[in-house]
């Protein structure tokens, strides 16, 4: 599966499942090619969908009140055109879906809240004559945020939630999701060219601190893609890569969080085909680098 075609497509629900807005882009947002960096995209996601749409659902507000959230297990980026100016805002359009997924046997094993917005600039710069089609509105990225209800703070055996027993919403959402193991974000494109046998230690040992961290006291998901960016970088620069790259596409599947004080290596796997250049990977402790990951990655720059 090409890396590129894991971008799920995104439904059509009610217009109370829909939100809009014009989240403001900072400096450091776009890049010196006037290109919006992807990793500054997610958090317009929770500004419009989840602030906008998901809060003003009375009966998915009190799922949260009585301790069934919605946590997030993977993250797709994809970046857009350019070039933009950083002095005009975003345009956003987004939706949520509940959903439900489904073992072998075909029960349900899992209630979703998916996410999707997509975002639009009109084009220009922030410095110099503006570019051909000045104020033509293009798209410059969209994002995809998938969560899993449960019970976060109960036993481990009582945090799976299979319903939803609130009023005002059904206790199986009846749209059916197909859940794709994280592990998968390992296999490269079929027609791809590997640059590195096999995933392998990059050379920074990841020491977390605060700075790392966020309100639900563990190591923030953005920081994953933001460090293994870097990473391949390193990695690309090693195979005598150019290094005037931008991420392009991202998907993170995050199987446990990493806290203040963990030491964590990145093992990476850099690949080329017809598209450019990509590489998969996973962060895992330091101290064992053959430990089951705390996320996967892959990601293409271009």
């Amino acid at each position: 599966m090409d890396v590129v075609a894991s971008f799920p497509p995104e439904p059509e629900v009610p217009p109370s499942q829909c939100a809009s807005g014009h989240p403001p882009v900072r400096y450091e947002d776009i890049s010196q090619d006037g290109r919006v960096k992807p990793l500054a995209l997610p958090p317009a996601l929770g500004a419009i969908v989840w602030q906008q749409s998901v809060r003003a659902s009375a009966a998915l507000t009190r799922l949260q009140h009585e301790g069934v959230v919605p946590i997030l297990t993977r993250f797709v980026i994809e970046g857009g055109q350019g070039p933009v100016s950083v002095r005009r805002p975003l345009s956003a359009q987004g939706c949520y879906q509940l959903a439900h997924t489904v073992d072998e046997r075909g029960v349900v094993d899992r209630i979703m809240l998916n996410m999707w917005l997509r975002l639009a600039a009109p084009l220009g710069r922030t410095h110099g004559p503006p570019p051909p089609r000045a104020g033509e509105l293009v798209g410059v990225g969209r994002v995809f945020g998938e969560h899993v209800f449960t019970r976060a703070f109960a036993p481990p055996a009582q945090r799976k939630v299979l319903r939803l027993d609130v009023p005002g919403l059904p206790p199986v959402p009846p749209d059916r999701y197909l859940w794709r193991p994280p592990a998968e974000m390992l296999l490269l494109p079929p027609a791809a060219r590997p640059l590195d046998a096999a995933p392998a230690p990059d050379p920074v040992v990841h020491v977390f601190g605060l700075t790392h961290t966020d309100s639900n006291q563990h190591v923030n998901s953005l920081v994953y893609p933001r460090l293994f960016e870097e990473a391949v970088l390193r990695r690309l620069a090693a195979h005598g890569r150019a290094s005037a790259l931008l991420a392009r596409f991202a998907e993170v599947g995050y199987r446990k969080p990493c806290f203040v004080g963990d030491h964590v290596r990145i093992l990476v796997r850099a690949f080329e085909d017809a598209e450019g250049v990509g590489a998969v990977g996973v962060f895992v402790p330091e101290a064992d680098l053959g430990a089951r990951p705390y996320c996967y990655l892959r990601m293409r720059l271009g």
